[in-house]
């Protein structure tokens, strides 16, 4: 997890997560220096899983959660945003298709208002997301959200180092295991509530200059992978 002026949201998430914890899970979280109490709120929790890291300045939510890879130990690698919900039993349902060879899954969420009032069943189908084999597809329009991802630490030789100049981890994350032909499993089950508040780092529109040297930046670099 990357966290940046979470406080509003932190804790109700984390208690989510942690309850679906074994006591040999970690959650690791990246603070991208907040300015408010981020920190002390998750310290507060003194939950000896809860491992976090404090950068130093800000360096965005791309590198915080490359930091965050990069300091975990598990096998399976979930990713999660600071202000959603885990619903019961997301953990399981990941961990079914990893056990049946996945090396990427991915699963629908619920699209609620900042109250936790639900706007849409289905983050997929209020986004217009659609899953397709081919990468270049995924580059027109990326339908990978990393609240909604996991993976194997097995990919992490491919994936990993994120590159520079590249709009999104996940966007990238998506692109690299379809080019490689990696084995992705998509779940139709809602398995957060993907709180969309206003002040979101996911979801913002871009000017469309910046949306096709996006594009192109994302082509260079999955290109040589």
């Amino acid at each position: 997890m990357a966290t940046f002026n979470g406080c509003l949201y932190i804790q109700e998430q984390l208690v989510s997560i942690l309850q679906q914890l074994s006591e040999k899970d970690e959650v690791v979280i990246v603070d991208d220096h907040s300015n408010d109490n981020t920190v002390e709120i998750v310290q507060k929790l003194k939950d000896k899983r809860i491992r976090t890291i404090e950068n130093q300045s800000n360096v965005g939510p791309i590198r915080s959660f490359q930091r965050a890879i990069e300091n975990s130990r598990g096998d399976y690698i979930f990713f999660a945003d600071q202000d959603d919900i885990w619903l019961d039993g997301k953990i399981d349902k990941v961990m079914k298709s990893f056990k049946e060879g996945a090396d990427l899954v991915v699963h629908d969420s619920k699209v609620t208002d900042a109250n936790l009032k639900v706007i849409s069943n289905s983050w997929n189908n209020y986004n217009q997301n659609k899953f397709r084999k081919s990468y270049i597809w995924t580059i027109i329009k990326n339908p990978f959200t990393g609240a909604d991802m996991a993976i194997t630490r097995n990919i992490l030789r491919v994936i990993m180092p994120f590159p520079k100049k590249i709009p999104m981890h996940d966007w990238w994350i998506g692109c690299v295991c379809q080019k490689m032909h990696l084995k992705i499993c998509i779940l139709r089950d809602p398995l957060i509530l993907y709180r969309r508040h206003g002040n979101n780092v996911t979801g913002k529109a871009h000017q469309p200059w910046q949306m096709i040297k996006n594009r192109l930046n994302l082509v260079a670099k999955v290109w040589r992978r």
